[in-house]
């Protein structure tokens, strides 16, 4: 599998993964998704989101175990984000097929769309709306950096826009949700363990700050004379770094846009996204208010006009704990927070993460889990991304008794 889904959208100079939703790379990665299905003679469907799901078993049923993740990517990310628990999840179903086991209820896989928000720039845009918790009318008003519209995408790519929405009824058919993931950070590394168990996402959001100044010329304008939008973001930038750096957060400026975005010019606009990250909802709040107000401190030191929007906002995610206590339970072990050691000689931390995931999103309306499968570098959303292949299929087999123990309540 991970042969036949290696080269599908992988950049010739970075090495890296452009797997942006509605693209050709996007459907390259649906079809090789619904190949898996097929050969493994599983029902596949497309959900009106543009989700996909491979279902052993009447879904209509009720009550069944879902497992999977995303196949998209971040700009130039990694193999294994996303992908490793698409993969996983069909590599644990051969698993289960090979025991014997006999299935009690409904097993699906899925392969949620838009999970990165790489190309609109909101994340988990396929379970958001599964869930309810993005609408039909602030979707359609989605843009990419090209001006083209999420429903211009999706029509582009044969789906149908005005179909896009709440889906209870599908979301009500499943009992337990599963995500295996590789870990996002070197906790597993350095704890020596293979697996972990989240336990909970760090609330985090996305805000956009525009330093809107005037364009002149780069060479003929006095220092004194100019609105540059440039000197308060870089100033911005640097604020960030301080006030995560004071409470125990994290904040990022990964994105920026300038116009006009000529060598010889005097920008008119500098627009940077930040996004950041804490382990509960005082200390971020804290952290991007402490950006702003510097934020704005800066623009007015220079001249320069400064507009805040938050696109995009997920507060903290306690995942199920008697779900997370059952799979403990199920692999032999004791998952208490520090971890604990049972009869196989392992153990399975339990994790906090500062990544949001659709089973962060799907918690909100269904019992959710996540199995974590060690990064030993600790780097992810790029190409250095990395697990090896023993902890990959020591991750394929907890899932698959993860599964096996769900299926049999």
């Amino acid at each position: 599998m991970w042969n036949d889904l290696h080269p599908l959208g992988r950049h010739p100079t970075t090495r890296g993964y452009r797997r942006y939703a509605w693209t050709p790379a996007d459907a390259e990665c649906r079809a090789w998704f619904t190949a898996q299905a097929e050969t493994r003679g599983l029902t596949h469907e497309i959900d009106r989101n543009g989700n996909q799901w491979a279902w052993l078993g009447d879904p209509a049923r009720g009550d069944a175990v879902v497992t999977g993740s995303h196949l998209d990517s971040v700009p130039d990310g990694g193999a294994f984000d996303g992908p490793l628990g698409v993969v996983s999840a069909f590599a644990a179903l051969d698993e289960l097929r090979r025991r014997g086991t006999a299935f009690t209820r409904p097993l699906g896989i899925v392969n949620f769309g838009d999970e990165e928000g790489a190309r609109f720039g909101l994340a988990c845009v396929g379970s958001r709306l599964s869930s309810g918790q993005l609408t039909r009318d602030r979707a359609h008003r989605l843009t990419d950096g090209d001006g083209i519209t999420l429903p211009r995408a999706m029509e582009a790519a044969g789906y149908d826009p005005d179909a896009i929405g709440a889906d209870p009824d599908r979301l009500a058919r499943i009992g337990a949700f599963v995500e295996l993931h590789v870990e996002q950070g070197r906790a597993l590394d350095l704890s020596g363990d293979a697996v972990g168990v989240a336990g909970a996402i760090w609330p985090h959001g996305r805000w956009r700050f525009d330093f809107r100044g005037e364009a002149n010329h780069a060479g003929t304008t006095r220092l004194t004379d100019r609105r540059d939008p440039m000197l308060p973001y870089a100033e911005t930038v640097l604020a960030a770094r301080r006030e995560a750096g004071s409470a125990r957060a994290v904040a990022t400026f990964g994105k920026v846009a300038v116009e006009p975005n000529g060598v010889n010019a005097i920008p008119s606009l500098v627009r940077g996204w930040l996004d950041s990250r804490a382990p509960d909802q005082r200390d971020l709040d804290a952290v991007v208010a402490a950006v702003e107000k510097a934020a704005r401190a800066h623009a007015d030191a220079h001249g320069v006009d400064l507009d805040v929007v938050r696109e995009s906002f997920t507060p903290v995610v306690e995942f199920d704990h008697a779900l997370r206590d059952r799979i403990g339970r199920i692999l032999g072990r004791d998952t208490g927070h520090t971890g604990h050691t049972g009869d196989t000689g392992l153990t399975v931390p339990v994790l906090g993460t500062g990544a949001g995931h659709d089973a962060g999103i799907l918690s909100a309306v269904l019992p959710t889990a996540m199995l974590f499968v060690r990064n030993p570098t600790g780097v992810s959303h790029s190409p250095a991304e990395y697990a090896t292949e023993d902890d990959c299929v020591t991750g394929v087999l907890a899932l698959a008794d993860v599964l096996e123990g769900l299926i049999h309540p």
